[in-house]
């Protein structure tokens, strides 16, 4: 018995969703296997948070990985954890497609994900679950989660720096400057609430209104991590972000940056110009669309 999790990329929403704003995140195909037939040796910090001292299945997240077995930044943890999750339950006799299981699935891993990073919105774990594209939000200890719809014409494409990120470091140093610059980054983080809201209302209203929010919101990334001294979008990325803009689409991190992925969103696809820049820059293109089925049982096309 086999089941899959998918990985995730926010567009929208990094930050602020911690503070309670709704962000936009997308399912995309690249996937965790978790296999009931073989124990893992060596489970994840989530995973051993979720399962305690019972036997946990062994995943394989090779999918969300590069090549040289670096993270891609495509929420591999979370996906790993509920995919273990999924087959547990799929060993248990229960249909992983219905409503009540995946809201019992997404509860055990937004709990345990937490607990084993110190906190977290749980944002990967819901594009694991559920797949798609997910309007986000948490008030407190409470997650929303609703499917949208992408513009129909929107182009999306994912770029992979070369380099792992640690939403961890990034995190910290935010927290540093809360303390030690309030004004600044309390003024920030009202700029991004208000302009998460306005893409999480914006994918709804076609791709040239949401693509101007979006780029709106890599810009307030661009002055957080100026303010916390942190490269939540690295030189390259912004450099690339300029580009993006003088062909009406928009570049920036995926999540908290640093880093990673960096996301094209566009009504066309990249010129020809962009992916000779990005490829002289390190950027590396990652085949991906949207996985509009969630955690499932795995069919054997999907193995590889």
């Amino acid at each position: 018995m086999r089941a899959i999790a998918p990985g995730k990329l926010v567009l929208t929403g990094a930050y602020a969703v911690l503070d309670g704003a709704p962000a936009i995140v997308a399912a995309v195909d690249r996937y965790a296997i978790a296999d009931a037939s073989r124990r893992a040796s060596d489970p994840t910090a989530e995973v051993r948070a979720a399962f305690g001292v019972d036997p946990a299945p062994e995943v394989d997240v090779r999918m969300l990985q590069a090549e040289s077995g670096m993270k891609l930044g495509l929420g591999s943890s979370a996906a790993a954890l509920v995919a273990s999750l999924a087959v547990r339950a799929l060993d248990r006799g229960q249909d992983v497609s219905e409503a009540s299981v995946r809201h019992t699935i997404f509860r055990a891993a937004r709990r345990a994900h937490a607990q084993a990073q110190g906190g977290g919105s749980g944002i990967d774990v819901a594009a694991a679950v559920y797949g798609g594209v997910q309007r986000y939000a948490i008030d407190g200890t409470r997650a929303s989660v609703e499917s949208v719809d992408f513009p129909r014409e929107l182009v999306l494409k994912a770029y992979f720096s070369g380099e792992s990120a640690r939403t961890s470091d990034l995190l910290a140093r935010v927290r540093d400057a809360r303390r030690v610059r309030p004004r600044e980054v309390s003024t920030l983080n009202a700029a991004m609430f208000a302009a998460a809201v306005v893409a999480a209302q914006s994918v709804r209203s076609g791709a040239a209104l949401f693509i101007q929010s979006v780029r709106q919101y890599g810009r307030l990334l661009s002055d957080l991590g100026g303010v916390a001294d942190a490269p939540i979008v690295p030189a390259s990325c912004a450099e690339l972000a300029t580009f993006a803009a003088g062909e009406n689409a928009v570049f920036l991190p995926s999540g908290a940056g640093g880093g990673d992925v960096g996301v094209w969103l566009g009504v066309t696809s990249p010129s020809a110009r962009f992916e000779v820049r990005a490829s002289a820059l390190g950027w590396v293109p990652l085949e991906l669309r949207i996985d509009h089925g969630g955690v499932r049982r795995c069919l054997r096309h999907e193995e590889n």
